[in-house]
């Protein structure tokens, strides 16, 4: 069996994982980070368009506070969202601006900030319409320049944790104190198992969008990291709290692709099929209401008007169009729209996951050795809805309080205790022997994807989630035997997490019956 150590394993490769990365090599460990791709930049980090969060004019930790509680619909978790307020600009500033040095737009040599959807501020940080690729770009090419210690392992897809409970051969495991020591992962090109150990484990895998119908995530995240959590058995919260993006683009012929929250900010106005503008008949703050509730609106007034989609009226910023948001005018005009005459169409999509592994106020999950940073996580920060550029923030923060905690744990040996049972860690088990089928592989998936979008979507009720749970557990049952009989592939491994992500969402919204802030329930 081969087999890798190193310090810190990170399974990631957006701005949490990098960032961890980046620091923690700095201070003289050697990092590992895996991602399950060879393209490098495949992370909804670096698909962000909006913005980070900084300290604009007029503004104060106070008042960003007062936005993240209303937003979330003051379900956050009050002590992680102070510890955002209070360090956050600081970690901008000697992280992305004086130590990556990422270029975010200027004004006469000033920081320039954008508005988004209930920021009572603008106070975002942004560079054009492709915000997320500047920093992603910046953290690599630092990586590079710097020739730190971080050995990179792209298209390695990590299939579970490695436990002191399931993967040692020690007999008294179930006395002790679980602990992760690593991951198993399979890389594509070899179509082999990898055991990478380590004294401590990172996850910052990003979200799940893939296991639902229309996603503005890019196309390799089905949860990946919820579920090696689930099977591990640490703790998850709040999963029913799924974010929709109101605003991704409706094509008969293309890919959703998110039209940034920005747009609005800008002085866009959403209209349905007549021409009509219709938010202020929903929300006293029109088209820069909160997420869930634009996302809803649109789909509230498609069926009132039979249609497909709504349209952002961009009448207002036309003129600035093609300057500000580039990457859109472009996806637009590959997607026959022209942007210079032409309003957007735009439909509501599955858009970031506001639960997540549950993690303390430096990242560490409840499983000795594992930490979890980025959308992967649940801080408490997001409650029951993110305000909109909390997420690249969260993620450079809390890779800054996690990589902070490793470091003082290491130092103080806290990882001795386990190191002789390290020894005991089992090789990877192949039980299947047979080709899979990748058509019936495609037709589960789209299965899934189509009892997420109508039962768990941004619209729920009793009947939905009980039909839901039904489906995906009828599911899993006929998956798991075709699973331990079919020998491994990234298709088969995505699948697998996919159904253990869509079971864990769906549980979570049919126990909890309140509906609030992007957990909407009909009954």
């Amino acid at each position: 069996m081969e087999k890798n150590y190193t310090d810190v394993l990170i399974i990631g490769a957006g701005i949490a994982g990098l960032t961890s990365a980046i620091l923690l090599s700095e201070k003289g460990y050697e990092v590992s980070i895996l991602f399950d791709s060879d393209d490098q930049f495949r992370s909804s980090s670096y698909l962000a368009q909006g913005g980070i969060i900084y300290k604009g004019i007029n503004d104060n930790p106070e008042l960003l506070k007062e936005d993240i509680l209303l937003a979330g619909n003051n379900l956050n978790y009050v002590p992680a969202v102070e510890k955002l307020v209070e360090n956050s600009s600081d970690i901008v500033k000697k992280i992305l601006i004086e130590k990556i040095g990422v270029n975010f737009s200027k004004n006469n040599g000033e920081l320039e900030f954008t508005g988004e959807a209930a920021h009572s501020v603008k106070r975002i940080l942004f560079v054009k319409d492709y915000t997320g690729k500047a920093i992603v770009d910046g953290l690599f090419d630092y990586i590079k320049l710097k020739n730190l210690p971080i050995k990179l392992f792209p298209e390695h897809y990590a299939i579970d944790l490695i436990t002191l409970s399931h993967s040692t051969s020690d007999q008294y495991s179930m006395y002790r104190d679980d602990h992760c020591y690593g991951a198993y992962a399979y890389h594509v090109k070899t179509n082999k198992v990898i055991t990478f150990q380590a004294k401590y484990t990172i996850l910052a895998t990003g979200g799940m969008g893939q296991i639902y119908l229309h996603t503005t995530n890019p196309g390799n995240l089905y949860g990946n990291g919820y579920a090696m959590a689930q099977r591990a058995h640490v703790k998850i919260i709040n999963m029913e709290y799924t974010q929709f993006h109101p605003t991704s683009l409706y094509s008969d012929h293309g890919n959703s692709f998110l039209i940034s929250e920005a747009v609005r900010g800008e002085g866009a106005e959403l209209v349905n099929i007549k021409g009509e503008p219709f938010m202020k008949n929903y929300h006293p703050l029109g088209s820069l209401a909160p997420r869930d509730i634009v996302a809803r609106s649109i789909l509230f007034e498609m069926q009132k008007t039979d249609a497909k989609f709504a349209f952002l009226d961009i009448s207002r910023i036309r003129k600035k169009i093609k300057e500000r948001f580039p990457s859109i005018y472009k996806k637009c005009l590959e997607n026959g729209i022209d942007l210079n005459s032409e309003n957007i169409p735009v439909v509501p999509s599955f858009h970031f996951q506001c639960g997540g592994i549950k993690v303390d106020l430096e990242g560490e999950t409840s499983l000795n050795g594992l930490y979890a940073i980025g959308e992967t996580s649940c801080t408490g920060i997001h409650g029951a809805n993110r305000l909109a550029s909390t997420s690249l923030l969260e993620g450079l923060t809390w890779a800054k309080f996690a990589s902070d905690s490793i470091d003082k744990k290491i130092r103080g040996n806290e990882f001795e205790q386990y190191i002789q049972l390290s020894d005991t860690i089992k090789e990877w088990e192949y039980t299947g022997r047979e080709e899979y089928d990748p058509i019936l592989v495609k037709q589960d998936l789209t299965y899934l994807k189509n009892i997420m979008w109508n039962y768990v979507g941004p619209i729920r009720s009793k009947k939905r989630l009980r039909r839901a749970l039904s489906d995906i557990t009828n599911l899993k049952n006929t998956f798991d035997d075709f699973y331990y009989e079919s020998m491994l592939s990234i298709a088969i491994l995505q699948l697998r997490d996919a159904i253990t992500s869509a079971s864990i969402v769906a549980t979570a919204a049919w126990k909890n019956k309140i509906s609030m802030g992007c957990h909407y329930r009909i009954n």
